[in-house]
């Protein structure tokens, strides 16, 4: 299968273990221009805006005419090629080559692959945000990224929609001391006060439905193994399926985002294109959120017609992984099902 063979082709781009094609490198732009060279085999005309993003224009099958010339009546597919450090197989890739599998097979819409959605989607955003042409709808193929479809017996899932985010951090302060010469009582000592205060994230993100809270990332000042610290920094991920629920659980921790993405909704007729194309197989369209972001968001909350269509995630629904898995059965179902979406957003 010509899809699985060019996932082959991704992974090596970059060196491993796992995929190594972080947004901004040599390896992100292999990336580009293998997928380039695929879109022109496909008969596609390809472009890259001044975004950096590929697009690649099917043509009408009756005038010859490209379908794209005319943004408001088309519809893209796609995803992105940049990873994480030793990421996944599938994660990104999967969704731009199965679009222009898709998009070759019923010779209309567009495929386009975006820059940098690992670092906050900055190829969508910066398309939206310049106020560039948007299609009518879009469709994204992704991987699960958890367990859910694959703890259902589910090849696929349509997506819901996609959760709010916000990010930030919190500064603990205290007193350096000598490690062995100050006593414990009367210590000042920021990262046992750091501790109490991981605990207290967790706690504020069990209290709301639906909402996760992460803290990644700990520097410790001075860092000396003998020495009290007097400054801990922790980085904050919060979570939550709708505005109410994110604005609860960053008020209950109480910091002030740096960085924030508000949830996106998808319910119009892409998403129910997905559905039908599931159902027209004998399967039971499934549905579930979305608990990462995704270009699909950004171009929803712009005013697309988006959605996203999971296939199921193997190994336990591991991703950001060189486990990442996912079966070449479940992969030609969902190309399939994306080519039928992608004629009827396209009518």
């Amino acid at each position: 299968m010509r899809v699985l063979e060019r996932l082959d082709e991704l992974y090596a781009i970059g060196g491993g273990p796992g995929a190594n094609r972080p947004h901004g490198s040599p390896a992100e732009d292999e990336a580009h221009r293998r997928a380039a060279s695929w879109l022109a085999d496909a008969g596609l005309e390809v472009e890259v805006d001044r975004h950096g993003n590929l697009f690649g224009h099917a043509r009408g099958p009756a005038s010859g005419e490209r379908v794209s010339d005319t943004v408001s009546d088309t519809c893209w597919a796609g995803s992105h090629l940049d990873t994480v450090p030793q990421g996944g197989r599938f994660d990104g890739a999967l969704g731009v080559v199965a679009a222009i599998a898709a998009v070759e097979r019923v010779g209309i819409g567009s495929v386009v692959v975006f820059r940098g959605e690992e670092v906050g989607c900055i190829g969508s955003r910066a398309l939206v945000a310049a106020g560039d042409p948007l299609p009518r709808a879009f469709l994204e193929l992704h991987v699960e990224q958890g367990p859910v479809l694959a703890e259902r017996d589910a090849p696929l899932g349509v997506v819901t929609g996609i959760v709010g985010y916000a990010r930030g951090e919190l500064v603990l302060s205290g007193h350096a001391g000598h490690a062995g010469t100050t006593p414990m009582v009367g210590r000042e000592d920021a990262l046992v006060a750091a501790a109490a205060e991981i605990l207290r994230v967790r706690e504020a993100a069990l209290a709301i439905e639906g909402a996760v809270a992460t803290v990644g990332q700990v520097e410790v000042e001075p860092g000396g193994a003998n020495v009290i610290p007097s400054r801990v920094r922790l980085s904050l991920d919060v979570r939550a399926p709708d505005a109410e629920r994110l604005e609860a659980l960053i008020a209950a921790i109480g910091f002030e985002p740096s960085y924030r993405v508000e949830p996106a909704q998808f319910t119009g007729a892409a998403r129910q294109a997905l559905r039908d194309a599931i159902a027209s197989r004998g399967l039971s369209p499934l549905e579930l959120p979305s608990g990462a972001g995704h270009d699909a968001g950004i171009l929803a909350s712009a005013g697309v017609d988006a959605a996203m269509l999971f296939v199921r995630s193997l190994n336990d629904g591991v991703s950001h992984s060189p486990d990442e898995l996912s079966s070449d059965e479940d992969v030609e179902l969902a190309v399939d099902v994306l080519a039928d979406a992608l004629v009827a957003t396209t009518r």
